[in-house]
């Protein structure tokens, strides 16, 4: 029998908060998170910051550090605890499997932060232009019966 889930840090969340920027390390941003935090866990990674407290606090500090660089600084909500054994690499070992998906999404940052510059350089007036229409798939013909009986007699021999 699986012994009961207790967590350590109840009623908290945990964000994590993305910094590809040509101008901040995480660092940096970790040092800034630091002088205005107000009791909130911060944590430097490689990737930014993770950051768990009470709702109000995390949501005020997410506000304060994204105005350092909004472009270039992204936040995600973390759906496990720190620490938490069901997820923890140290009960698991290896890297935690949601790691990946930040590589992933990491990569892709520079995209969206592309777009958030080009619509900031256009202003509010800026037309969002539609996506194109799929390409249509061009249909193959059937292979005839008798074509595929050929075939299999012509491997048969």
């Amino acid at each position: 029998m699986m012994a009961e889930y207790s967590p350590e840090y109840v009623g908290t969340v945990t964000r994590y908060v993305f910094v590809e920027s040509p101008s901040m390390t995480p660092g940096e941003l970790a040092l800034r998170a630091y002088e205005a935090s107000e009791g909130v866990l911060i944590k430097e990674t490689c990737f930014g910051l993770q950051v768990t407290g009470d709702p109000e606090s995390v949501d005020r500090l997410i506000e304060e550090i994204r105005t350092f660089d909004p472009s270039h600084i992204f936040v995600k909500d973390r759906g496990f605890p720190p620490g938490d054994p069901r997820r923890c690499r140290a009960n698991l070992g290896g890297a935690r499997p949601g790691y990946l998906g930040h590589e992933r999404e990491f990569r892709i940052l520079r995209y969206i932060t592309r777009g958030l510059e080009e619509l900031d350089r256009r202003g509010e007036e800026a037309e969002v232009p539609e996506e194109p229409a799929p390409p249509v798939r061009e249909k193959k013909p059937k292979l005839d019966i008798k074509r595929l009986q050929e075939l299999i007699e012509t491997e048969e021999s």
